[in-house]
């Protein structure tokens, strides 16, 4: 790794959030002997690598990005603190513009704090934009693995097709993270993390039939040490490192990384005291930060997190990143399937006012060609009764009905050119038009929604027949549900956003390839799901194997 010279050996007094730029020929510059000191003192006390959690860029603009890494050599230390000494560890990082990692374009040193974990927050800024980079740590000797981010293209360009992924739900419990590895394998330019990164729960307590395939460490997470000892666990995975380091991540959390179907300051049970909840909620929220690539203006203030935002891709597509959960009202009737009154009153909200209004806003001055809502729950009406009553989720959209209804308006009235909304959470994959209203089927389109399976929550599930689903039949706006484990990659294009639901027959074991259940596109201007599909290749095959460049296919496209 090339050395530092004196000028861009900078060691701030900032935590995690430590920033320093350079000139690219002043980290080119010969070795200095004060570096490599600084370097052997920055690794004193450490007798092993402490890159144990892997490395991950995030929230990428026209100009940079954010580094991410912690350091910990015992990862699943009881305390949360990896095994670290309860000292600052200056950080050197570079950024690369090739993956060789010769040419060094940007480097500093930021600390690595005890009070935030040992992580380590990165803002790179000044880069040309619409390009790969590549980065990588050093602690002393000890070198972190590379990893790959990139700069969106310029506001007032459209750039080159975008290849995104959107994935959620992955109970480290109940499957390996072969999605992951699959995904990175894929080499897109970004990943969207839609919640439940990581999932609460001691072992024992969410099972699958035939017993869960590994366990979590330690206790329910209530505590910092807990999150934190939670989040390593995961992070060791070295699937789920791969696909951190495969591209930057754009990332919201939803109920696990803190608590099943909380809402706001109300936990899960309500009705079992629980005087520590908000305590809970803010060691859940700053284990989060200190584990996620996200930017300083994400940093948890006591039991507050700002985490929605808007991140632009050129004029391609604007990326509207939400929150549910911080903000909602308690979910009515109970957390499960209801016919409920208070679904329908129009003074609840799962956004609280403000984040409504800012959604608002950014719809009215959004020049995108795609407006992309990356967000938790189902967000069309899935009523799950044939006969008059609605019976739907309260945790989802269902059970804030007017709080849709406003922000469907919206993006009509604004004359969004491509809404699109992104979902996970339900642990199947789903594609669906939207509407302004749900009881009238032949009404017109108003957007379109893609929801993510999960990465193993559920175990294995099963390969399943559309046509045969209650749900579509109830719900004609519902086009598509498959019950694998899987992720979604899409392509965006100025004329069509095309999605790819991804498949892997098991996660109860490791390794399975990957294969393309089904694909929908969304054309510009066209509101609403199109199915493509395969004439001259028998469906159950695709079910058994992914496709090979033998197989002989016609595409086809399925119009309204």
């Amino acid at each position: 790794m090339p050395h530092l010279d004196r000028r861009s050996f900078l060691v701030t007094g900032l935590a995690a959030g430590a920033i320093a730029t350079i000139p690219a020929s002043a980290a080119l510059a010969d070795p200095d002997p004060a570096a490599e000191t600084a370097q052997s003192l920055a690794s004193r006390g450490l007798r092993s690598d402490p890159f144990t959690l892997g490395v991950a860029s995030g929230d990428p603009d026209h100009s940079g990005f954010v580094l991410w890494t912690r350091l910990a050599t015992q990862p699943l230390a009881e305390d949360g603190m990896g095994g670290m000494p309860a000292r600052p560890f200056p950080v050197l990082w570079q950024v690369y513009s090739d993956e060789r990692c010769r040419r060094v374009v940007r480097s500093g040193v930021a600390v690595a704090a005890p009070e935030w974990g040992h992580s380590v927050h990165v803002e790179v800024d000044a880069l040309p934009s619409g390009r790969e980079y590549w980065y990588r740590f050093r602690v002393g000797p000890y070198l972190s693995p590379v990893g790959r981010a990139l700069t969106a293209p310029h506001l007032l360009s459209y750039g080159s097709p975008l290849s995104m992924a959107f994935v959620s739900c992955a109970q480290y419990e109940h499957g390996y993270f072969t999605s992951y590895r699959r995904l990175a394998e894929e080499h897109p330019d970004l990943i969207l993390h839609l919640g439940d990164y990581q999932y609460e729960y001691t072992k024992n307590t969410y099972t699958i039939p035939g017993g869960n395939v590994r366990d979590h460490e330690g206790p329910e997470t209530e505590t910092l040490a807990n999150y934190r000892q939670r989040h390593a666990q995961y992070k060791t995975d070295l699937d789920l490192q791969a696909a951190h380091a495969a591209a930057p991540w754009l990332v919201v959390f939803d109920d696990h990384e803190v608590d099943n179907n909380w809402a706001d300051e109300v936990p899960e049970k309500p009705e079992v005291p629980q005087p520590n909840f908000l305590a809970r909620r803010e060691a859940a929220f700053r284990a989060y930060y200190e584990n996620m690539p996200l930017r300083r203006t994400s940093v948890p203030r006591g039991i507050d997190m700002q985490l929605y935002r808007r991140v632009r891709w050129g004029r391609m597509a604007t990326f509207h990143m939400l929150d549910t959960r911080q903000y909602r009202d308690d979910q009515g009737c109970g957390d499960g399937y209801r016919d409920c009154p208070a679904a329908v009153d129009p003074a609840r909200s799962i956004t609280g006012a403000a984040q409504e209004r800012w959604l608002l806003d950014g719809f009215r001055h959004s020049r995108a060609q795609w407006d992309i809502i990356g967000q938790q729950v189902f967000f069309a009406q899935r009523d799950n009764n044939a006969g008059p009553a609605k019976v739907t989720s309260m945790d989802a959209w269902d059970g804030y009905v007017a709080s849709r209804q406003r922000i469907t308006q919206g993006w009509v009235d604004a004359k969004v050119r491509n809404p699109v909304v992104l979902t996970g959470d339900v642990h199947a994959h789903w594609a669906s038009d939207l509407k302004l209203d749900y009881d009238d089927p032949t009404g017109p389109s108003v957007g379109s929604e893609l929801v993510a399976t999960s990465i193993t929550t559920g175990g294995d599930g099963a390969d399943s027949d559309p046509a045969t689903h209650p749900y579509l039949a109830i719900n004609p706006h519902l086009k598509f549900y498959n019950n694998q484990r899987g992720y979604v990659l899409t392509k965006i294009e100025r004329d069509l956003m095309s999605a790819d639901f991804k498949v892997v027959p098991h996660v109860q074991v490791a390794g399975d390839p990957a294969y393309t259940r089904a694909t929908f596109v969304i054309e510009d201007q066209v509101p609403g799901v199109q199915q493509t599909y395969l004439r001259s290749l028998d469906t159950t095959l695709m079910r058994t194997r992914p496709m090979t460049v033998e197989d002989t296919v016609t595409w086809e496209t399925e119009r309204p």
